[in-house]
């Protein structure tokens, strides 16, 4: 997903505040004006990081962020699992709360709000703009041998998890991955993050290699690139990995929330409005 003026301005201010250091902010803004049609926002936020490196040592941790958000939705899962399971379509209801779950996100959200997020989780409906997608998506999962999710943050992988226990009770045979990041960046979830909170138990958990918040495929190890080839249904997960991998010939399913201009003005809907698509 290309990079319009309106995110590369977004992108530096974000550094700006992250660090008003005049030579810092004079190499990410070279990073800006010199980046190709192919580069995307994730990419680019990798290429900082690097330079902030250079300038400041180690990037600062989301460790005690995402453990707060791993525990928060764990501490409330029974209750959730509970909800999913005595409703009409498990599989749907579970789908919608991961998808509410896109919601805790440092990256794309400026400030995330408990008590926001709280209030997202009762609220998660299907729209009528859901329905098409999501019968696909189930029709192509019960013909399907191999499924891979694609991660994305912290907390939001708890709902993932429960979503995945109902897609494995629908589709038993069904050999499930779940791809996460290599190493730390923002509050994405990693592989001590989902052992953590039990993904192991219900899917085969890999890497995207790289400390990129998204999924880009030319960077993918061996194993992983294999593993997303062979793959007969992906789901991508957040705003990070739809905008690392759309417009690139996959045949994909999205769900997040649109979080910044760039996606509410593309899909045509206000600010953490969900969305489920299909991209062939």
């Amino acid at each position: 997903m290309r990079v319009i003026e309106s995110c590369a301005q977004c992108l530096y201010e974000k550094q700006r505040k992250r660090a008003d250091h005049p030579e810092y902010l004079r190499e990410i803004a070279d990073i800006i004006a010199h980046r190709s049609p192919e580069d995307t926002a994730p990419y680019l936020v990798h290429k900082f990081n690097q330079v902030y490196e250079k300038y400041f040592g180690e990037v600062p941790s989301y460790a005690i962020i995402k453990r707060q958000y791993n525990d928060l939705v764990l501490s409330k899962e029974a209750a959730i699992r509970q909800q999913i399971e005595s409703s009409g379509n498990p599989l749907r209801t579970a789908l919608l709360y991961a998808r509410v779950g896109n919601y805790i996100d440092f990256g794309a959200m400026n400030r995330v709000d408990e008590e926001t997020f709280l209030t997202l989780l009762q609220e998660a409906e299907l729209q009528e703009r859901d329905i098409l997608p999501l019968e696909e998506f189930e029709a192509q999962c019960s013909k399907a041998n191999r499924f891979l999710l694609l991660a994305d943050n912290c907390g939001e992988i708890v709902l993932d998890k429960l979503f995945l226990e109902q897609l494995r009770k629908k589709y038993p045979d069904l050999e499930i991955t779940v791809m996460v990041r290599e190493k730390e960046v923002l509050n994405d979830a990693t592989p001590e993050d989902a052992h953590y909170v039990g993904i192991d138990r219900v899917a085969r958990i890999v890497t995207n290699g790289t400390s990129v918040a998204g999924t880009v495929y030319t960077m993918l190890p061996a194993n992983a690139r294999n593993i997303f080839d062979e793959a007969e249904v992906i789901l991508s997960k957040g705003q990070g990995n739809y905008e690392t991998l759309c417009n690139q010939g996959f045949h994909i399913f999205y769900s997040f929330l649109c979080k910044c201009e760039l996606f509410t003005k593309r899909f045509a809907v206000p600010r953490l409005t969900g969305i489920f698509t299909e991209e062939r």
